[in-house]
């Protein structure tokens, strides 16, 4: 009977994911699955078994995961209206992490064809120039942040507080209490904090 009704969610779970006009909830769905929680899990256990094997076979699955998920951010309104989009896109993936095999080089390691083949290649081409930008980005991303410090410090400590407040709140416990001297110190150094921004924005 269990058997029985193992085929039957099984059929049933492939007929709704085959389907050519199957729910794009469903395909969604068994994408996000099979592109990320799988992935995911499955880095998890190369790392923990300390598999160097298994861990550059996943290397390789992100990177080409990577470069599939920027081409698609551009690309999505398009191509989505293609039909059979999602299904495509659920056999991609299921490519890039089929195992080797003897029975056809296509079928031999997905990701790790794409990355020799064609990532590869064009970030030798392109490494030098492709370092000088991240390396200007990242520079200008400490100006900002050497720039904000003051503004970031204060919103972390708000977020902190929310987060502590929200955590209580789900743990059932009551309101963490302080020492009225403490919290004094804590609205001064607050009040210290939105003058020092506000002093900032008006140089």
């Amino acid at each position: 009977m269990a058997l029985m009704a193992s085929n039957l969610t099984s059929e049933v779970g492939l007929r709704l994911l085959l389907c050519p006009l199957g729910s794009n909830v469903v395909l969604r769905t068994a994408c996000c699955s099979v592109g990320i929680a799988v992935p995911v899990y499955s880095t998890f256990k190369a790392i923990e078994n300390k598999d160097n094997d298994e861990q550059q076979k996943w290397l390789l699955y992100w990177a080409a995961y990577g470069s599939f998920s920027l081409v698609e951010v551009f690309s999505d309104k398009l191509v989505s209206w293609v039909p059979m989009y999602y299904h495509l896109k659920f056999a991609f993936l299921v490519w890039l992490q089929l195992p080797t095999c003897n029975i056809n080089p296509f079928f031999d390691q997905g990701a790790k064809q794409l990355y020799m083949n064609h990532l590869r290649p064009f970030f030798l081409r392109h490494q030098a120039r492709i370092d000088q930008v991240l390396g200007r980005a990242y520079g200008e991303m400490v100006k900002l942040f050497c720039a904000h410090k003051a503004e970031f410090q204060y919103f972390r400590t708000i977020f902190l507080k929310i987060i502590g407040s929200a955590d209580h709140f789900l743990k059932g416990g009551p309101e963490p209490h302080r020492p009225q001297q403490n919290a004094t110190e804590d609205v001064q150094s607050e009040t210290t904090t939105v003058s020092a921004i506000e002093s900032d924005h008006e140089d």
